[in-house]
């Protein structure tokens, strides 16, 4: 197949990159947040999740900045194609695995993700590996900002807004709104990821 087949998302390795530019940056410091992030979730405690709920807001910022500065600047790299995704894996997993070991979020939400997000980085080692990189496309995009939405609504201390225990499992709105943002990432997570394997298909024929 050649370059004017393949899909926007996949590419042939460029040899010789400079990584060391804005964006590439931005998607370090956003792998550096992930483990702060996760230690203040833990914790539990209303200033903790606080500062987490900013954290996270500050992880997902470098996420939207770092390739909206790429393509302005043409800094695109092979770098940032392939450790941005993986920068988003690791702090949107990071936290449904954390949501989930608390008992914020079901557990089958958290593996079926966790499935899908870990299928295809394999998916992408094992096409870099011949020489082929495959970028986020429009639907991982939207799956990435569905996820990010969910977690900051449920990172959110609504407890302490509310002045009620548990606010979210409770019998309100916010649980309905709960179980709406659950389904919208759950189904963009799975439609996205065929997208991603179809695409891939088309580059080994």
């Amino acid at each position: 197949m050649n370059k004017a087949e393949m899909d926007d998302n996949v590419s042939r390795v460029h040899s010789g990159e400079n990584i060391w530019n804005l964006p590439n940056v931005l998607t370090m410091v956003r792998l550096v947040l992930v483990p702060v992030f996760i230690v203040l979730l833990l914790n539990g405690a209303t200033a903790a999740l606080w500062a987490a709920f900013f954290v996270f807001i500050v992880a997902a910022l470098t996420d939207l900045f770092d390739g909206k500065i790429a393509r302005a600047r043409n800094l695109i790299t092979d770098w940032g194609k392939i450790w941005d995704p993986i920068a988003d894996k690791a702090l949107t997993l990071g936290a449904f695995l954390t949501l989930s070991v608390i008992g914020i979020l079901p557990w089958w939400f958290t593996v079926i993700v966790a499935i899908r997000e870990l299928g295809i980085t394999w998916m992408r080692s094992y096409l870099l590996k011949r020489g082929i990189v495959v970028a986020a496309n429009s639907g991982g995009k939207l799956k990435t900002v569905s996820q990010m939405t969910l977690i900051l609504f449920l990172v959110f201390p609504w407890d302490a807004v509310l002045t009620m225990e548990n606010a979210i499992f409770e019998s309100t709105p916010l649980a309905v709104v709960r179980w709406i943002l659950i389904g919208i990432a759950f189904i963009l997570t799975v439609w996205s990821g065929l997208q991603y394997v179809i695409a891939a298909v088309k580059m080994e024929k």
